[in-house]
């Protein structure tokens, strides 16, 4: 089972062993969480994190269709927690986090797409 919160640190280039900075991360996961649910994206209810504890089988079960949630995540919590310093990045990568929840919306509601 892959952790979400080890996940997320692995792709921002942090260590698992390295928690100083778990807070701060799992409060962007929460907030990138908030917006996934108000796509219509996971549990009806919302989800959240505490820990290392939760894996994405827990919030997008077995549907591979929001595989690409992964990306989502990590591009959100890295614009979030430590956005680019250049402009055409941070361009690039807003461009690329729209995109992905429109994908992500037309994922779970295709007759909307």
């Amino acid at each position: 089972m892959e952790s979400i919160l080890t996940s997320i640190k692995k792709m921002l280039g942090i260590a698992e062993e390295y928690t100083h900075f778990d807070p701060d991360i799992i409060l962007c996961i929460n907030s990138a969480f908030s917006i996934l649910t108000q796509l219509g994206v996971g549990p009806e209810e919302g989800f959240a994190i505490r820990d290392a504890a939760p894996t994405w089988a827990d919030f997008i079960g077995d549907d591979l269709r929001l595989e690409m949630v992964k990306s989502y995540m990590h591009l959100k919590v890295r614009l979030l927690f430590a956005p680019p310093v250049g402009a055409a990045l941070l361009a690039a990568m807003e461009r690329q986090v729209s995109e992905l929840e429109w994908r992500l919306n037309a994922a779970v509601d295709p007759k909307e797409a």
